[in-house]
């Protein structure tokens, strides 16, 4: 089957088109709950694995429209023109390239249109995202073909989550894609601003949007060319970061891969974004990055910064060798079982090789225009756990950070609270009067530990927003019969950490 390669026409953009379009699909109850609970858990696990047969079993023969459009889109079968006439309108989606015909009879959809929904501080939102079909459904082997605009994929819902939800002024996202980001930023953002390089992800875009209501500012061109004069708020990204070995532009799959060497895209992404930030502004990028022979990753991306009047935070989530690192991309490039799968294979590793790559980060990079001559600079590895979404946890990381830098004095003068996610354990002996560990841990964000002892449990079990932190080291002082300005000195810095990392704002 070929799927057509066509823009999405102007004519079926236009409100009237699109209103019944999405008339249609409210009507069938095409929405998010309604589709997951009609697929039950073992259709919607058999379609994260790009399997449609449990879905299809699970569906049955009924020929209802919500049915029809689940086979439709997600599940990529073709249906008979008659049963979708009867709720949409054939020939006009047919015109605009949304579906395409097999005979006289046969429908199949060139474009996937699928339910999206999420819950944030506003509520709850549902609507539709539009993006290619996934290539290599049911093990067919299925190269993925350069413009390849990806939907809803791990790394986009991870960036959502990522994603700070502060209410502000302007937001760019940057590689939009389908456009999912800008649905998430649309609901805490006073404008929003769209670019992408890849005319077919552009064209999905507008379709999301159109689709969604929203009326944004689609921009088209590289990286911050489209926006070369303007400053944000909030920048998000998920860029093509895939460090492959290089190839002819017509052969590069856009979406993951950008054309420089090594982790140079992502490099390029923060320094010149540093320069589209507002003061304040912050930059949220999830990208990879390279361990080399020369240098440590954290040395390396903290020289990313130097000079731009920025401040960086770095969370690496995952740390894989080269060769997880090359058989992952491999198999998303639809290679798997293809004869030149070890060649490609051998390609790679000698271009590693070449590069100095020893090992491939994963995670989070932040980047906030604080305007400081010399950049504060935070690297952490936290592969464990998290409590999505996270982005409450960063911001008010940010604002933690800069607490915890304040002098003794400053900070001895604040009152602080425990957060309401925390909670204390405590482990010993049977029988014992007191426990032998006790370790406070957070329920949500980054889900953070500290093990704390008598001092710095009893300060932090105080803090109720009543008293300064210099009382209640006083009290506690007086509890344990031990000079002030020596428990002060002796757990001020274990109380700076706990600030930081949240346990107390």
């Amino acid at each position: 089957m070929t799927m057509r390669q066509h823009a999405v026409s102007d004519d079926f953009l236009r409100p009237d088109s699109i209103n019944a379009f999405t008339d249609a699909l409210r009507g069938a109850k095409y929405n998010v709950d309604a589709v997951l609970e009609r697929l039950g858990e073992a259709g919607q696990e058999g379609l994260t694995r790009n399997q449609t047969m449990p879905a299809l079993d699970r569906l049955g023969d009924p020929t209802d429209a919500q049915a029809d459009l689940i086979r439709l889109f997600p599940l990529q079968q073709i249906v008979p023109r008659s049963r979708l006439a009867a709720f949409l309108d054939v020939p006009a989606l047919i015109e605009a390239g949304v579906l395409g015909a097999i005979g006289r009879e046969g429908i199949h959809a060139d474009i996937d249109v699928r339910p999206y929904g999420f819950t944030d501080a506003a509520g709850e939102w549902s609507g539709w995202v539009a993006a290619d079909p996934i290539p290599g459904m049911d093990s067919m082997v299925t190269r993925t073909r350069p413009n390849y605009v990806l939907g809803v994929s791990p790394a986009s819902t991870s960036l959502a989550q990522l994603t700070v939800p502060d209410r502000v002024g302007s937001a760019l996202d940057l590689g939009a894609g389908c456009g999912v980001q800008s649905l998430h930023l649309a609901r805490h953002a006073d404008t929003v601003t769209l670019t992408d390089i890849n005319p077919r992800a552009l064209d999905m875009a507008r379709l999301t949007l159109a689709l969604n209501g929203l009326d944004l500012d689609v921009r088209a061109g590289s990286f911050y060319e489209p926006v070369a004069h303007d400053s944000f708020d909030l920048i998000v990204t998920n860029p093509p970061y895939v460090m492959s070995p290089p190839t002819d532009a017509a052969d590069r799959l856009v979406y993951r891969e950008g054309g420089f060497a090594g982790d140079g895209l992502v490099r390029h992404v923060v320094r010149e974004g540093a320069s589209h930030l507002a003061d304040g502004g912050l930059l949220q990028v999830l990208a990879n990055w390279a361990d080399t022979r020369e240098a440590s990753w954290e040395d390396r991306l903290a020289e990313w910064v130097r000079g731009t009047g920025c401040d960086l935070w770095v969370v690496e989530r995952e740390h894989l060798d080269v060769y997880s690192y090359i058989e992952m991309w491999l198999t998303d490039a639809g290679l798997s079982g293809d004869p030149i799968w070890l060649d490609r294979y051998a390609e790679w590793l000698n271009y590693f090789d070449a590069q100095g790559i020893t090992g491939v980060g994963l995670g989070w990079i932040m980047v906030r225009k604080s305007g400081s001559a010399e950049p504060s600079v935070h690297m952490e590895s936290w592969p464990y756990t998290i409590a999505q979404p996270v982005g409450a946890a960063l911001s008010a990381g940010w604002t933690a950070r800069d607490v915890a830098g304040l002098d003794d004095d400053e900070l001895l003068a604040r009152t602080f609270t425990v957060d309401p996610s925390v909670v204390q354990e405590a482990t010993g002996r049977p029988g014992a009067a007191d426990p032998s560990h006790v370790v406070l841990r957070q329920t949500a964000g980054l889900c953070r530990a500290l093990a704390v002892d008598a001092a710095v449990g009893g300060v932090i079990g105080a803090c109720d927003g009543e008293l300064p932190l210099g009382v209640l080291i006083g009290a506690v002082a007086g509890l344990l019969d031990q000079p002030v300005d020596e428990l002060e000195a002796a757990i001020l810095p274990r109380l700076r950490e706990a600030i930081e990392q949240g346990f107390i704002a």
